[in-house]
């Protein structure tokens, strides 16, 4: 799942960037080509270290991106948005 054939016959992954509630409230913004697995290693606390010792940890918003460079755009526009931007998007 994520993969996708290009015209030259080549295989990129999907990227998505995704925004988690922390249990103390807070919004952690990320990027990566599988949600599954970040998440649970944000939840082992092997992930981003603003979201260790932060749970329980939630996915609230993600987003597809065709390739890397668009996600992490879209990462920096997110992790620039005021919280009520950020909320108004859940």
């Amino acid at each position: 799942m994520g993969l996708r054939s290009p015209p030259d016959g080549r295989r990129t992954r999907r990227w998505y960037v995704y925004l988690l509630r922390c249990g103390d409230g807070t919004l952690y913004a990320g990027a990566t080509t599988d949600l599954d697995a970040r998440l649970a290693a944000h939840r082992a606390g092997k992930g981003a270290r603003y979201t260790r010792g932060r749970g329980p940890l939630l996915l609230v918003h993600h987003e597809a991106h065709p390739d890397r460079p668009a996600a992490l755009r879209r990462e920096r526009e997110l992790k620039r948005l005021r919280r009520a931007q950020k909320l108004a998007l859940l």
